[in-house]
């Protein structure tokens, strides 16, 4: 029977067993743990704003939406959403799924960071959003029942989280800056790497090649 956290039930497929297990395995705790939490605190929001995701593959997207900040799917020149993108899409097609469901799962994952955007796209790219933003930034919690947000919490606790997450934000593209160019993540590099600058959209403009 599928496990249920928050009276959310935790898909359990051959599909998302095999996910669970890959992710588990191959990240640390810090990075399975929040990737449960936004699966169901995703499931959570979306409850609360009347959309019907397919259980499966937010499962996956949730799974996967960090694992670009680690090796071995960690990268050196793409925005780490992107990793996790091709790796989600790439399992999603290696166990038999359609490329419609690859390339949402691909999407909802790619644009985990991205403001607003998500809310506009399919209930699977939305409520991949909306659990991340209620685990990492802690919005929007008001949306949800303090029991039910206490039963996440005890199945996947998150001591000491706001440090390790920026920690790991920042392991997982320091040594990539410009692919932070345009992105939140361009703020976790200016806190906590001496002498990052970021690079100013407007003086891309203005020293472009373009004469005036």
């Amino acid at each position: 029977m599928s496990e249920k956290i928050a009276g959310v039930a935790v898909p359990d497929s051959a599909l998302a067993r095999a996910a669970t297990e890959l992710v588990r395995e191959t990240t640390p705790p810090l990075i399975f743990h929040h990737s449960r939490r936004v699966y169901l605190f995703g499931s959570l929001q979306a409850q609360a704003l009347g959309l019907a995701p397919d259980p499966e593959l937010l499962y996956v997207a949730a799974l996967f939406h960090d694992t670009g900040l680690v090796p071995p799917y960690r990268s050196d020149d793409q925005r780490f959403e992107m990793d996790g993108a091709d790796q989600a899409r790439a399992f999603l097609l290696d166990h038999g799924c359609s490329e419609g469901d690859a390339d949402t799962v691909w999407t909802a994952v790619a644009l985990h960071t991205t403001p607003e955007v998500p809310y506009k796209l399919a209930p699977e790219i939305a409520a991949t959003t909306a659990g991340v933003e209620t685990d990492v930034l802690g919005l929007h919690l008001d949306r949800i029942p303090r029991n039910r947000i206490d039963e996440v919490t005890a199945a996947h606790p998150r001591p000491d989280f706001k440090r390790q997450i920026l920690e790991a934000f920042t392991d997982g593209f320091r040594h990539r800056p410009d692919t932070t160019f345009g992105t939140v993540n361009a703020d976790v590099l200016e806190h906590f790497v001496p002498g990052f600058r970021r690079t100013d959209f407007v003086d891309v403009i203005r020293n472009s090649a373009w004469p005036e």
